[in-house]
């Protein structure tokens, strides 16, 4: 594994903010890994892995051994007449994941299609899009316990999945390295079409008996028709929660804002909320100081312009919470890592 220094981090995270990493390397695989930590020589510096870099806020120079996760491979680990397994890297790109699934017409992920990253960072997020989420295929991951370099195995509960949420992000953080995740998908298709706009774009479309392929086509429209590409504008994709509020609370958000969307939290008698409408509300759907700012089309999203400095786009989220709260009374939290 060749280490780089001083290396420039401005293509690793789709902001595209400009910070160095003191090392820099790419994970091709554990093995790899392994005798870098054997040599000892990057012992003095923490180890920090990068995946798809698109649920990051770079807000400085990062003083360690960034590892750019670059494991590949999907296989099909074990099959019965209505559902299939299927294995892959963490460092296959989770776009072409999902393709590759849904060309096989495999079903449970089609309505992921187009959210950025990495297949190792996806059960991290338990990302999760037009009601679906990762928990709701995935089976088990393998990740190097970093302390006592075993490789361990988790399964669902093992994960504790949350929204947007897991094991990973809490008492987990910065002990494992994800090295691959397997997902338990069906043979035959399961869709799911009510969420958003996705039976819109069907209808729009002509498509009555819809497959597979016409789900993950119909989501790709929508997230192009409301998402910058972040090779044109810089972000992250959706930079706060949708906060999840008490029955009791959201009678009150009810009551004050009558045309409030909601949606029910199943299993429990939460309300989740759209962050987008709050902000929006709030006024900051499209503004712009400098190269910061808030996007046209999707007041969820964060954007950089150009220039902008992850602490520019930091400050600016810190104005949009404060401006939330103190209108409505909700507290947002960011979605993206800050780093």
């Amino acid at each position: 594994m060749k280490v780089f220094e001083h290396v420039s981090l401005k293509s690793y995270n789709t902001f595209g903010l400009e910070a160095k990493a003191r090392y820099f390397a790419e994970i091709t695989s554990l093995e790899a890994y392994l005798r870098l930590c054997e040599s000892g020589k990057y012992a003095h510096v923490p180890h920090l892995f990068l995946g798809g870099g698109s649920n990051i806020l770079l807000t400085k120079d990062i003083d360690a051994l960034v590892l750019k996760m670059d494991m590949k491979g999907i296989e099909v680990t074990q099959e019965t007449d209505s559902h299939i397994w299927v294995r892959a890297g963490a460092g296959v790109n989770w776009h072409d994941f999902v393709l590759y699934t849904v060309q096989h017409q495999w079903s449970g992920i089609e309505n992921l299609a187009l959210i950025p990253g990495t297949v190792g960072a996806a059960p991290m997020q338990n990302i999760g899009a037009y009601g679906v989420e990762i928990k709701d295929t995935f089976d088990h991951l393998e990740a190097l316990n970093l302390e006592t370099r075993i490789l361990e195995r988790f399964d669902r509960e093992a994960c504790e999945f949350g929204y947007r949420e897991s094991y990973f992000k809490h008492a987990g953080k910065g002990r494992y390295l994800i090295s691959s995740v397997c997902f338990k998908l069906a043979k035959k298709a399961e869709l799911h079409t009510s969420y958003g706009a996705i039976q819109d774009v069907l209808q729009a479309r002509g498509i009555a008996q819809p497959g597979i392929q016409d789900v993950a086509n119909a989501v790709i429209e929508i997230r192009q028709s409301k998402l910058p590409d972040p090779k044109e504008i810089g972000n992250s994709g959706s930079f706060f929660k949708n906060p999840t509020v008490s029955a009791q609370e959201a009678q009150r958000l009810h009551t004050e804002n009558p045309t409030i969307p909601s949606y029910p939290v199943v299993g429990s008698t939460d309300v989740k909320f759209p962050a987008g409408w709050f902000i929006e509300q709030a006024g900051w759907k499209g503004f712009r100081d400098g190269d910061a700012g808030v996007h046209a089309k999707q007041a969820l999203v964060l954007v950089n312009y150009g220039h902008a400095t992850g602490n520019q786009v930091l400050a600016l989220s810190e104005k949009i919470k404060q401006s939330v709260r103190t209108k409505f009374g909700v507290s947002l939290e960011t979605e993206v890592n800050i780093l």
